[in-house]
């Protein structure tokens, strides 16, 4: 029947609209055909295990289902759950007689809208990334934590990371390949172990979601100019119930698999201080790990596909190796390093570091953010606090500071650089993070923003007036930190780097400083520089 009616539905007759052509696309799960303006999507017939299409009441389902969770991030592009009625032979799109078949309707796009494509073609901004960044952590705050659908993470995490080798291992095209899937398997297992009881703490809190479930680049399209997820997973509820932090990985990940590690930095930063969930940050390398072996296998299963086209299995063959050599990276032990800013308010900090945080593959802190998330308020809130009080009293400044050599000590052990955002104009504040990178025994660096008077009061004033900022900082603000502060001591100047702007040039020296300080350690800056 799949076969006739396909070939019906080719008929520009049997839609309720105009229809500029047909065109069938298939996956290995679904049939979608274009017809111009819209897009139809209609399940196979097929039992493969972790899903079962077989019966027209299930296809129904699952219709619903990829409706119900799509609409959650693209309800313009999903539209409807509708019927095909008629016979295979005459099929109508819709019509009030018993359906014969089920299909999403979906506004159409064009292919080269999708990520994947548009990388490709160095069509993606970092504002692209920031704002989808944005989206996501929107997406993942309102999502209701449900601990009777996520299942332990002994049951839910590490089978299906084993099995992931279990299935490649058995594949002829991995066999040259045993050794380093042996060796990302052990580091799996060690890895999990080490945080067993992080991995259940999270499923506790609440970290556990149902989230998109499959969020790669090739499952993001630019619509309008906005990168739109869709394609949801539908068909399995067990696969998109998952820590946040999980789903996170995955498109830092393939970012950096398709060569732009600046823009998976520029997506994890904007996500962390958009939720602030930086505990999470601990989880990151296993499921960067995970999610790199998971398109792995996927690629591999691809090539073995009975029927592909020798330019499709080298395809499929090139993506594998791509995205299991990062796995292998990350796989790695990797080594963080502390670095903290110094400078007064309006030298330009937080717009290097913002500059510099990509480039380098670090994770970024500020202060501003983290002194306001204490309070239960957004970024850019304004509390109206004056000189030395309420918000930015002294206790509350320790308070701050407390909360991000926290999130330091978690960065970094987990092997990322962190750059600490803050004025830092304190011995005693610099000497913590000191301590830290002492203790981990990593890299440390005081990245020493200057500016000239004029400018620091004509920064500080302009910003006060845009009043969009996370800083409150005011002109009095900036005379008191200049009267308080604790200059750099001859001690602490091995440690410094001194920057005077925070242009674009400016930017790529301290990055390349900072290299050689404190070297390429995260797992996309090795992979791709």
């Amino acid at each position: 029947m799949s076969a006739q009616l396909l070939a019906a539905l080719g008929r520009a007759a049997c839609y309720p609209h105009p229809v500029c052509r047909t065109r069938l696309i298939q996956t290995h799960i679904s049939w979608v055909l274009l017809t111009g303006n819209y897009a139809y999507k209609i399940k196979k017939p097929v039992d493969l295990g972790f899903l079962d299409f077989t019966t027209l009441a299930a296809r129904r389902h699952y219709c619903e289902e990829e409706l119900r969770l799509n609409r959650r991030l693209a309800p313009e592009l999903y539209l409807e759950v509708v019927p095909i009625t008629g016979t295979p032979g005459k099929p109508v799109i819709g019509g009030t007689g018993a359906a014969i078949e089920y299909a999403v309707k979906m506004k159409e796009f064009a292919q080269s809208a999708l990520l994947d494509n548009a990388i490709a073609c160095d069509e993606i901004k970092p504002a692209d990334i920031k704002t989808l960044a944005r989206t996501i952590a929107d997406f993942h705050a309102r999502l209701v934590p449900d601990s009777a659908r996520a299942g332990d993470p002994d049951i839910s995490v590490l089978p299906p990371a084993r099995e992931n080798f279990e299935q490649m291992l058995q594949l002829p095209d991995a066999a040259g390949d045993s050794a380093a899937l042996s060796s990302i398997r052990d580091w799996t297992l060690r890895e999990y172990g080490a945080h067993s009881a992080l991995f259940e703490q999270r499923h506790a809190e609440g970290f556990v979601r149902e989230c998109h479930g499959d969020l790669h680049l090739g499952n993001i399209a630019l619509i309008d100019g906005a990168a739109m997820p869709f394609d949801c997973l539908e068909f399995n509820p067990a696969l998109r119930w998952m820590d946040v932090m999980s789903e996170v990985a995955f498109l830092m990940m393939d970012l950096a698999a398709h060569g732009r590690r600046d823009l998976a930095f520029a997506f994890v930063n904007t996500y962390l201080e958009a939720g602030g969930d930086y505990a999470g940050v601990r989880l990151l390398p296993f499921y960067l790990v995970y999610r790199a072996v998971v398109r792995a296998k996927i690629n591999l299963m691809r090539a073995a596909q009975d029927g592909m086209a020798p330019e499709q299995r080298d395809h499929a063959l090139a993506g594998y190796r791509r995205y299991l050599a990062l796995a292998a990276l990350r796989a790695r032990d990797c080594r963080g390093a502390v670095v903290i800013t110094h400078g007064l308010s309006g030298s330009g900090k937080t717009t290097l570091t913002g500059r510099i945080s990509s480039e380098l593959g670090a994770i970024r802190v500020r202060s501003d953010i983290e002194r306001k998330r204490l309070r239960g308020l957004p970024a850019p809130a304004r509390t109206s606090s004056g000189v030395g009080k309420g918000m930015y009293t002294d206790d509350e400044t320790v308070l701050t500071y407390d909360r991000l050599l926290a999130h330091a000590r978690v960065i970094a052990g987990a092997g990322f650089p962190v750059i600490v955002d803050a004025t830092f104009l304190q011995r005693a504040q610099r000497d913590a993070f000191h301590g830290l990178a002492l203790e981990l025994g990593l890299p440390f660096a005081i990245v020493n923003v200057t500016a000239d008077a004029a400018e620091l009061r004509a920064r500080v004033a302009a910003r006060a007036a845009r009043e969009n900022d996370a800083s409150e900082a005011t002109l009095p603000v900036l005379d008191m930190q200049i009267a308080n502060r604790e200059p750099l001591t001859a001690d602490e100047m091995p440690f410094v780097i001194d920057v005077r702007s925070s242009e674009a040039a400016a930017a790529r020296a301290l990055c390349d400083a900072l290299m050689q300080r404190v070297g390429s350690i995260s797992m996309e800056a090795r992979a791709t520089a």
